[in-house]
C-alpha cells in the first residue's frame, strides 16, 4: 500500500489536502455542499504528473458511480 497527499484545485475543495493510499488516476469523486442555499455539487478528478504529483482538479464529468465527500 502506498500512501500519498493529494491537492485539491478549483471548487470549494481549492486547497484543501487529502491522503489517499493506493491512488488511480482517473478516479473521480464528488463533492456535495449542503448549506441553507441550494445543494452545489462538485466533481474531481484525480491525476498524477511527474512535475506536479497527485491533484484533484475540478472537472465536468459525468461519472455513473463516483465516491462522495460530504461538508
Amino acid at each position: 500500500m502506498t500512501e500519498v497527499s493529494v491537492r485539491f484545485f478549483g471548487g470549494p475543495l481549492d486547497g484543501r489536502e487529502q491522503v489517499l493510499t493506493d491512488p488511480v488516476p482517473g478516479a473521480v469523486i464528488r463533492h456535495v455542499h449542503l448549506h441553507q442555499g441550494p445543494k452545489i455539487e462538485t466533481r474531481y478528478q484525480l491525476a498524477y504528473t511527474d512535475e506536479t504529483g497527485w491533484q484533484y482538479r475540478m472537472c465536468e464529468l459525468n461519472a455513473p458511480e463516483v465516491d462522495e465527500l460530504l461538508e
